[in-house]
């Protein structure tokens, strides 16, 4: 996805990973967010992290 002056492209990208991770691995999406800002965008990494995340609560 293009960036846009303003960020919103990768916003909205962001957003659409939270959700999509949030639905994946049971997790909330300001949760999904904050893995998001500290591992980056790979899919297995967040998943992976995401999972462990929702058996520790």
């Amino acid at each position: 996805m293009q960036k846009d002056g303003d960020g919103r492209a990768d916003k909205i990208e962001k957003d659409l990973l939270a959700r999509r991770l949030s639905e994946e691995a049971g997790i909330s999406e300001p949760e999904a967010r904050d893995l998001i800002k500290l591992i980056g965008h790979n899919w297995n990494s967040l998943l992976r992290e995401a999972r462990f995340l929702k058996e520790r609560h």
